[in-house]
């Protein structure tokens, strides 16, 4: 399954991520009753559902469920008029557009994982790579993580989503760009600045 914790990513003041604090997945309502146990052991008190009405399969474990849309197709549908039509929204290259058009939508999921009552925190889409990925690129540019460790984060979704695809690469290649330059990019261009939510996710690094 496409699940990890995102704890133990080294941050640019020395410090690192805190484990158990987030979990990036995929759809939890393919887990079974042993899964929802392991999540539960592991802490996670707050589900964040990224997925659209008509993805969404009611089974939330016990866990107390956010429902948070992140694609609000009904807002501006020539945006997803030109993004969801074609190789491109299966790559990075949504992105920044995305963050551009929609910054209330990231806003209201960093909300969410910030105000969500003690445990960790583990938001999903359906596989777990783009809109999970965005929320991951967000909430770790916040933590303070380096690019480069959020690409390799990036990458290593898609890899477990089994959307690791050498013509989207190539596809990108035609374009000057790639899937790690697009991702630091977005990372780069990013100013969130949220003092409680980094204390949340942040520890000092042990001796």
């Amino acid at each position: 399954m496409n699940a990890r914790d995102l704890g133990g990513l080294p941050t640019a003041d020395g410090r690192v991520t805190r484990r158990g604090a987030l979990v990036r997945c995929e759809a939890v309502d393919r887990l079974s009753p042993a899964g929802w146990d392991a999540l539960r052991a592991h802490g996670v008190r707050t589900i964040i559902d990224l997925r659209n009405d008509d993805e969404r399969v009611d089974n939330d474990g016990g866990v107390e469920t956010i429902h948070i849309p992140l694609d609000r197709l009904d807002e501006d549908p020539d945006f997803w008029a030109d993004w969801m039509n074609g190789p491109q929204f299966g790559t990075p290259l949504y992105y920044g557009p995305f963050m551009e058009r929609f910054p209330d939508a990231i806003e209201e999921v960093l909300d969410a994982i910030e105000q969500a009552p003690p445990g960790g925190v583990l938001f999903h889409c359906v596989g777990g790579r783009d809109r999970t990925g965005l929320v991951a690129i967000a909430a770790l540019a916040t933590a303070g993580v380096p690019p480069d460790v959020i690409a390799d984060d990036y990458a290593l979704a898609a890899e477990r989503a089994h959307t690791h695809d050498p013509m989207l690469e190539e596809f990108l290649a035609e374009r000057g760009t790639s899937s790690r330059e697009l991702v630091t990019d977005l990372v780069a261009s990013l100013a969130l600045e949220r003092p409680a939510l980094r204390a949340r996710l942040v520890v000092e690094r042990a001796p």
